[in-house]
């Protein structure tokens, strides 16, 4: 007989979180912390969405991606998890950009940044400023049609090599493309132009620990293997609402409000049932363009060994210039190195380095399972023999590989297409709409580009669990007189 992962479980409950990605996790805190019986409910066997992590054997330890956001996740971990989450968040010093172009290494410091484009590119230190303090002042609420493709070039034009140090680190952390709006690209890069790139020291599986331990500290209700096959519509007052979830065996639990942490066409279109839009908004949702996704190659060094620093964030590639085209191709040779030395991972001896490159769901997708296997074999021999340019001889050091594509991201993740990165831009304001069409129902995850990312997704939760506390205050009776005596 199947255990019972709902075994314990109220039958109802303020707030119920389909999910446990960062938004989710995040939402659900804030929510407690404001008196709310919460559960929270993950069909995977662990917690963190894709900010998350496996083991194999060797005392390997692997994040599952590159993970680098701006500093302003320290003061929303400290303002909405604890102080020792915060203080856990440290600089990535060395990001290098090798291409035909360059080498170049830089702290991603909007003031070293400015001296690599004025030293090394030969631009005029004012026109850089310039160009900051235009990304800066960009605006959501803006409606403003030009790309990013078109901004690079009106800012600096003919400048390929300028476009590619400026425009390939946020092509690898959101899947932007030079097709998508400027603004998803001008909020993204601010937000790390101000200080450089951060991480959690001690990777995502300390990090995911302390939040669980925040969470129940709080009074969240957490369970794994528990997997949402239906958010629950009933008509209340002539009223479509959300009141509740249905979990894969049959069994029902009630909530005031549903928070859906995954994605935001699955939430529409599979969990909530399309019969429950108006049809304007469903053809809005239904329009909504999935985000590109990425392929992973893990690397184990063997105990007892070490490689040299070679930086921390390695942009890689063969192609003379950048192209968005080229870095989704199947057999892209533009790669990022992520390595995890010793003080990344405090306590953990073999290093790590996790090869990203981004991707399309349709190429692996119509594989046939040989074939599949066949292509993993090849990703993973390319990205080996990519790393060998910068650390020569590491193949002998190397005691485990491995490799993930889009669709072991579906496999995990449930995500439509097995995205990475959320969806392009529109998909933010259908996400933002949600609760408008169907009261009870509200959604956190990556959508839109900008709320993306570990800082994104965090930031995100936030807004939309102070939304679901104003509406649930909005339910409450008002008590009498009488009541208050």
């Amino acid at each position: 007989m199947a255990y019972d992962w709902l075994k314990g479980v109220s039958d109802e409950y303020d707030v119920i979180v389909i999910g446990s990605g960062l938004g989710g996790l995040t939402g659900a805190n804030v929510l407690a912390k404001a008196g709310h019986r919460v559960l929270l409910l993950e069909h995977h066997y662990q917690f963190g969405g894709l900010a998350t992590w496996f083991t194999r054997k060797g005392g390997h330890i692997f994040d599952i991606s590159l993970h680098g956001f701006p500093v302003g996740m320290i003061k929303s971990c400290r303002k909405y998890w604890t102080k020792e989450i915060a203080d856990s968040i440290v600089q990535l010093k060395d990001i290098r950009f090798v291409n035909p172009q360059m080498d170049v290494w830089t702290t991603f410091t909007r003031e070293d940044y400015t001296r690599v484009l004025v030293e090394k590119f030969g631009l005029a230190r004012a026109h850089v400023e310039k160009f900051y303090d235009y990304l800066r002042a960009m605006n959501f609420y803006d409606n403003n049609p030009e790309t990013t493709g078109e901004m690079l070039e009106r800012f600096f034009p003919g400048r390929d090599d300028v476009k590619r140090l400026l425009m390939e680190p946020i092509a690898y952390a959101n899947g932007s493309t030079l097709d998508d709006p400027a603004i998803t690209y001008g909020i993204v890069f601010s937000n790390f132009m101000g200080s450089g790139v951060y991480t959690f020291r001690g990777g995502s599986d300390l990090l995911i620990g302390k939040m669980i331990e925040e969470l129940r500290k709080n009074c969240v209700e957490l369970r794994k293997h528990v997997l949402v096959e239906k958010i629950l519509v009933e008509e209340h007052d002539g009223q479509k609402v959300a009141c509740g979830i249905v979990a894969k065996g049959g069994r029902v639990i009630r909530a005031r409000a549903v928070l859906s942490n995954a994605s935001i066409k699955n939430t529409i279109l599979r969990l909530a049932g399309a019969e429950n839009f108006p049809a304007e908004y469903l053809s809005a949702a239904e329009a909504v363009r999935i985000n590109s996704s990425s392929c992973q190659v893990y690397f184990g060094i063997k105990k007892g060994e070490s490689i040299p620093h070679i930086g921390d964030l390695v942009f890689t590639s063969q192609n003379p210039k950048f192209s968005s085209e080229e870095l989704n191709d199947f057999h892209t040779t533009s790669r990022t190195f992520s390595v995890y030395y010793p003080d990344t991972r405090p306590g953990s001896d073999p290093d790590t380095v996790v090869a990203s490159n981004n991707g399309l769901y349709a190429d692996w997708q119509k594989l046939s399972e040989a074939g599949y296997a066949v292509e993993k074999a090849r990703l993973i021999e390319e990205s080996l023999a990519a790393l060998e340019k910068y650390i020569p001889g590491v193949r002998a050091k190397i005691d485990w590989m491995e490799a993930a594509t889009p669709r072991t991201i579906e496999r995990y993740t449930t995500h439509m297409l097995g995205t990475s990165f959320g969806t392009k831009f529109e998909g933010l304001k259908v996400s933002m709409e949600l609760s408008e069409k169907l009261p009870g129902l509200y959604h956190a995850g990556s959508v839109g580009i900008i709320m993306s990312g570990w800082l994104g997704t965090i930031n995100y939760g936030v807004i939309v669990a102070n939304k679901i506390d104003k509406y649930l205050f909005s339910m409450k009776p008002v008590e009498t007189a009488n009541e208050r005596k």
